[in-house]
């Protein structure tokens, strides 16, 4: 899983969440920073309302909290999220003595990034594609 520190900033530099089943988030408060939530159809569900979209969830969790804007959650996109959304710019994932290695090509220039964790290595990846494509 991609750091916090990472999926803030890949939101910040303008990567949009459409959530569907299976993704992971944070909710951006105090009391709940330290947990990670799953969109589920059986628990936490995406709405789409003309007014955004938020994260119902369906009475199974065992503290009261019946939504959240999708504004005030953190995706944390999966590592295969991540290299779908790198497209055509993935060139390779290696692994290295540190942990891994991802190569893209951003606009004919070939890139590097590493991290110990292949998902964070991604994110990095596509946290450069995102950023240069702004």
């Amino acid at each position: 899983m991609i750091s916090t520190e990472l999926a803030t900033r890949l939101r910040d530099a303008g990567l949009v969440w459409r959530p569907a089943d299976g993704d992971r988030f944070r909710i951006d408060a105090p009391d709940l920073s330290a947990d990670v939530f799953t969109v589920s159809t059986m628990t936490i569900e995406a709405h789409d309302f003309p007014t955004g979209t938020v994260l119902g969830f369906n009475g199974t969790t065992e503290w009261a909290l019946d939504s959240v804007a999708i504004e005030d959650a953190l995706w944390l996109p999966r590592e295969d999220q991540l290299r779908d959304l790198l497209r055509s710019t993935f060139r390779g994932l290696r692994r290295t003595p540190d942990g891994f290695e991802v190569e893209v090509d951003l606009l004919g220039e070939r890139r590097s990034f590493a991290a110990g964790d292949a998902a964070e290595a991604y994110g990095r990846a596509l946290l450069a594609l995102v950023e240069r494509s702004t």
